[in-house]
């Protein structure tokens, strides 16, 4: 059986030739020619079998063949907020298994006890496209500039708020039981702060704006896994089974 390629193509039903580095990938690492059969996948919601009509040293023109479109395999909106470590690949590696998992939005915090106060959103975007084409997902997940935490926390959200911390002096529910009583179809936010966590006074004023106190368990977790795991039980309190 012949191996299905995917290229990330945003507005490909109006356009007629792939970007410029998935024409590089699929003409010089793949040798695909004029003929040949590949899907694309526009990041929101959409596959197109497709067929390459022209392609040169540089440029690859497609026909669509047959539009797609794909059921989202869960329900809401998960957007994950976290306070990047001083490490980056630490989080390039969460962003990647995140995005392959399932969910929605992603932004980066700058918090009081940050150890990373800038980063390159567009090598983080490469990397979410890399890991949607890997996983084939439909939707391309947002990934938004650095933010600060009381401008993250003062803008409206719909859905469930919640900060997950480790201060025993502030009552904790535990995540993935309140995911499991919140009705799939609700967006969710989940903040996970840096590896010194966040102030409590952040914690603080996270509350008095709505979001809930939470946390992940009994383990104390790396700000990367902290990440993951809470992307993992959104996914799997809002997934169609």
């Amino acid at each position: 059986m012949k191996e299905e390629r995917y290229f990330y193509v945003p507005d490909a039903s109006h356009q007629n030739e792939l970007p410029k580095e998935e024409a590089q990938h699929a003409l010089r690492v793949l040798r695909m020619q004029a003929g040949d059969e590949m899907f694309l996948m526009d990041g929101c919601g959409t596959f197109y079998q497709a067929e390459i009509s022209a392609a040169s040293t540089k440029h690859c023109l497609y026909n669509i063949r047959q539009t797609l479109s794909q059921k989202k395999t869960w329900n809401g909106r998960i957007h994950l907020a976290i306070a990047p470590t001083k490490m980056m690949d630490r989080m390039e590696w969460m962003t990647e298994k995140c995005t392959e998992i399932g969910f929605d939005e992603l932004t980066f915090l700058r918090c009081q006890f940050s150890e990373r106060t800038t980063i390159r959103t567009d090598r983080i975007e490469k990397i979410v496209v890399g890991a949607v084409k890997q996983s084939r997902k439909a939707w391309k997940p947002i990934v938004n500039e650095l933010t600060k935490f009381s401008d993250f926390i003062h803008t409206p959200r719909e859905g469930r708020k919640f900060i997950a911390h480790c201060y025993d002096e502030i009552d904790r529910a535990d995540l993935f039981q309140t995911l499991q009583q919140t009705p799939q179809e609700e967006d969710v936010t989940i903040l996970i702060g840096p590896e010194g966590d966040f102030s409590i006074e952040e914690v603080r004023e996270a509350i008095s704006q709505g979001y809930e106190s939470i946390t992940l368990g009994s383990s104390r977790l790396r700000t990367e896994t902290a990440g993951l795991m809470a992307v993992a039980m959104a996914q799997l309190s809002k997934r169609n089974v």
